[in-house]
């Protein structure tokens, strides 16, 4: 009889995602919440350890003083209002640009489509750096924009475009939008044109159908894209770095500083492990809604 090589190895093909993630998720993510439960130390290995072997015992001795620091200190309550609010903006941003560039693409031609989604990946063909660095040279005082606005006399003196909230709006904006077009691009291609073509014949208008049918039937694509651009928005460090210079502090600048300059591994650690509770809560309310409706 013979055999299939998925049926021979479907034990190692199905085991082995759940292994990874194991490993390097659920694993990593334990070992962080023991380190953010843990006191700091100055040593090679910048905290105690959370176990200690005791008279032959095992004693666990945790210590809240970074989540107490985490939640008292306002340096740290203003660096992740930043990343949060940043986050909130740059996805409806996102959303607003996204949602007419997905829509356009879907009704073109197929030769079209394939043409506009190679434009909407062509960014992805240069490193990140270089297109921040790229946009570093549009914002800042002598850059472009600064300088066509010089040349049409609508201002009198560069603006100062660089090294604030708006430029890292603009530089997230920039890097997430495909993630946006790309999913609700794929559920409006889901959407039968008949019904499209019924909503019209019985006398619905173009904003009606596109409000009481195209939108509610493309939400699950809308949900997904502000996903993906939500969730690493939060924890972006080379734009708001780069664009939002030293004066903005946000989440990923922050744990940068704990565990690089600082080495306080269990406050960068409780860090981690708020975002992630901020993170995935939301997740979970939004797949039960899913997937009631």
């Amino acid at each position: 009889m013979n055999i299939g090589i998925f049926d021979r190895y479907r034990f190692w093909i199905i085991t082995t995602p759940f292994i990874w993630v194991g490993l390097f998720i659920v694993l990593a993510s334990l070992l962080l919440l023991c380190i953010s439960f843990s006191a700091t130390e100055f040593a090679v290995v910048p905290y105690k350890s959370l176990f200690q072997f005791i008279d032959g015992g095992l004693e666990i001795k945790p210590d809240i003083s970074s989540y107490q620091a985490l939640f008292s200190d306002s340096f740290y309550i203003k660096a992740l209002k930043n990343s949060l609010k940043l986050a909130a903006i740059s996805t409806f941003f996102v959303l607003i640009i996204g949602y007419p560039m997905a829509y356009t693409i879907s009704q073109a031609s197929d030769k079209n489509r394939l043409l506009l989604l190679i434009l909407i990946m062509a960014p992805f063909w240069t490193a990140l750096l270089i297109r921040i660095y790229g946009w570093i040279m549009i914002l800042k005082s002598n850059g472009l924009l600064n300088q066509f606005f010089l040349w049409l006399g609508v201002i009198d003196q560069p603006l100062q475009l660089i090294n604030s909230q708006t430029s890292i709006v603009v530089g997230i904006v920039y890097t997430y939008l495909p993630f946006m077009i790309l999913p609700i691009y794929s559920s409006l291609l889901k959407i039968e044109p008949d019904i499209i073509e019924a909503a019209a014949d019985l006398g619905a208008r173009p904003f009606q159908i596109f409000w009481r049918i195209i939108f509610p039937l493309s939400l699950p694509g809308v949900v997904i894209g502000v996903i993906l651009v939500f969730i690493p928005a939060i924890g972006e460090f080379v734009i708001p770095d780069l664009l939002g210079g030293a004066k903005i502090f946000t989440v990923g600048k922050l744990l940068w500083t704990e565990f690089f300059m600082n080495r306080d591994w269990p406050m960068a650690s409780a860090i981690t492990i708020l975002m992630i509770i901020i993170v995935v809560a939301p997740i979970k309310v939004v797949n039960n809604i899913l997937n009631r409706g």
